[in-house]
């Protein structure tokens, strides 16, 4: 088998074997084999030599509804979509184009050529250039996409970011679509070829260049035109045409403000002096105020020493509160200053923010710009006649303005006042506080007990109003005496007895011990004997213990005098039996020795 595969098959004659196929029609002989290939090869070099991907320029020889024939000196022309040629619209034979070599020989044979990715290979060479040298393009904003716009740049898409459109925020992307606008190309992906430009990079470059222009121009006390382009609680920053500068609160006005916008409005357009500036930091502090003259330096005739004067309050401090006469100019009315009395005043319950007091000029420096203003020096002193009008021992009607732990202080009229002792409340009863008796606000009879005319005070009494009952409570409350009392209060030292007549009584704390050996309690209601008291100190010392104490003793005192008295008559009888009996006798014996006992059991009682 296998020796008949390698066999050559027998050859099958035809009726044309003898026909010579290199003789053409004319009957004349063809090219040999090797001038065929010279002169195929000759053939071959009057062509372009292409690769696929190389960029050629071709002739357009031809144009058709839908393409455009363009010969690149290749032996067959390429076709490529009149598409590709839209922003050329005056297209004609003859035109010189660039275009990409797709293929050579797609599947069809045909020349595969493209100017739309020959632009955008050339458009990404460029961008890639002006990427690295930082120059400035053009582009067409074609669309509106996610986060920003599509802008054809060189006939490629790039991106623009909203936040590369502009300094400020933008919203409405609509407006910029099918505008030209010039941009920086501020990042590439070469792996995907894509990029990013900014509109925004070139405003801020500009502004730089305004900026650093106006910064070394600056001045202090240079006068600029500003425009008022954001304000703050601190104050308001101003564009003074690429640079920023900050016009704080305290420059805006010579008069005390709360907030900027009082006064100011955004894209307000402003004179302003400049202040300072800082070239590395590139802050400028600006003023407003400093452009008008200082009030105090026109202040008017009118406000002088002892001059009456209106003004509102615009700050308030411990120590008193300031007026604003005019704008920038301000006086202080001292808690002093308030009113004539001596009692401590709260400048701050006094006064509120905004309330408007007339007042009298009592000192004025405009050197160093300060005023000082009184309230109360409207009004005559009520302290200059004092005497006649509270004498000493008067009896008055007050009210109680502040209790503190040592007192209650009493106003009986505005300016005049005093303060009441917390022993001068009551001749009876001891208060750990005087707001147990009273409180602020109420309404209180007083006798005025003593005047300090040169340091303003009164001494003011309340008990005074009454006779001193100590001096005939004391044969009422004799030491010994015996009285009902409640226990009120109880601590480890001892206790307060609620005694009659409205009395306190204090019981020390052995004193509180009942006949039972158990404590007396809280509330409790028991007999008392006092076993001190002191008139002069309003004291009275009372023990429950006492009591039962003493009847025990008396007892015991009882027994012993009744044996004593025993004991005496026994005494008596043993001395008469004695005188009586002349001789003794067993009997009497008996008797004698009976009596000796009980005489000795009474000695030894």
């Amino acid at each position: 088998m296998e020796e008949n595969k390698n066999e050559t098959a027998p050859a099958i004659a035809s009726a044309h074997d003898d026909f010579d196929w290199s003789v053409d029609k004319r009957n004349v002989t063809s090219y040999t084999n090797e001038e065929k290939q010279k002169y195929d090869a000759a053939y071959e070099n009057t062509f372009r030599s292409i690769t696929d991907g190389e960029m050629i320029e071709g002739i357009v020889v031809g144009l058709t509804k839908t393409d455009v024939v363009l010969n690149i000196g290749f032996k067959s022309d390429g076709l490529i979509s009149l598409n590709e040629f839209r922003d050329l619209h005056n297209l004609k034979t003859g035109d010189l184009v660039e275009v990409m070599v797709v293929e050579k020989e797609d599947r069809e044979g045909h020349l595969h050529l493209s100017r739309k990715q020959a632009r955008v290979t050339r458009a990404w060479e460029k961008i890639v250039e002006v990427h690295k040298t930082g120059e400035v393009v053009s582009g067409l904003v074609t669309s509106k996409t996610k986060g920003g716009l599509i802008v054809d740049i060189y006939g490629m898409e790039t991106f623009l970011p909203g936040s590369q459109i502009d300094v400020k925020p933008v919203t409405d992307y609509d407006q910029f679509v099918g505008k030209t606008m010039e941009f920086k190309v501020v990042k590439i992906n070469e792996a995907i070829k894509n990029a990013v430009v900014s509109h925004k990079a070139l405003i801020e470059s500009d502004i730089e260049a305004q900026r650093l222009e106006i910064m070394s121009k600056l001045e202090k006390g240079q006068v600029l035109e500003g425009t008022i382009k954001n304000i703050t609680d601190f104050g308001a920053f101003l564009d003074l045409g690429g640079v920023d500068g900050l016009l704080y609160i305290t420059d805006i006005s010579w008069g005390r403000i709360n907030h900027p916008s009082e006064v100011l409005k955004l894209d307000q357009k402003l004179n302003v002096v400049v202040l300072d500036f800082d070239d590395e930091k590139r802050r400028i502090s600006l003023g407003l105020k400093q452009l008008t003259p200082h009030p105090w330096d026109t202040l008017p005739e009118t406000i002088s020493e002892g001059a009456l004067v209106k003004g509102k309050v615009v700050n308030i401090e411990d120590y008193g509160a300031f007026l604003e006469i005019l704008p920038g100019v301000e006086g202080l009315v001292h808690v002093s200053e308030i009113t004539w009395a001596n009692t401590p005043i709260n400048a701050k319950e006094f006064f509120k923010l905004g309330d408007e007091y007339e007042a009298k000029v009592v000192t004025l420096d405009k050197e160093s710009r300060k005023m000082s203003l009184s309230i109360k020096q409207l009004t005559n002193d009520p302290w200059s006649d004092i005497e006649s009008k509270y004498p000493t021992e008067s009896r008055h009607k007050g009210i109680v303005k502040n209790i503190t732990p040592y007192g209650v202080f009493v106003e009986l009229e505005p300016g005049i006042g005093g303060m009441i002792h917390i022993s001068d409340l009551s001749w009876l009863k001891r208060f750990n506080h005087p707001s147990e008796y009273t409180k602020v606000g109420s309404t209180i009879d007083v006798a005025i007990l003593n005047i300090d005319k040169e340091n303003r005070k009164l001494q003011l009494g309340h008990k005074q109003l009454e006779e001193d009952p100590w001096n005939t409570l004391q044969e009422t409350f004799a030491v010994g005496s015996v009285h009902e009392g409640t226990i009120s209060r109880k601590d480890d030292k001892g206790a307060i007895v609620q005694l009659p007549y409205g009395l306190e009584g204090f019981a020390p704390g052995r004193h509180l011990v009942k006949e039972d050996g158990s404590p007396v309690k809280a509330e409790e209601t028991l007999p008392f004997m006092v076993i001190e008291f002191d008139r002069n100190e309003k004291r009275i010392v009372v023990s429950h213990a006492r009591i039962w104490e003493q009847v025990k003793y008396e007892e015991k005192e009882a027994v012993a005098k009744e044996k004593k008295v025993e004991a005496a008559k026994t005494k008596k009888a043993v001395k008469d039996v004695q005188g009586k009996v002349e001789k003794t006798t067993l009997g009497d014996l008996g008797v004698l020795a009976e009596l000796k006992k009980k005489m000795e059991e009474g000695d030894g009682q």
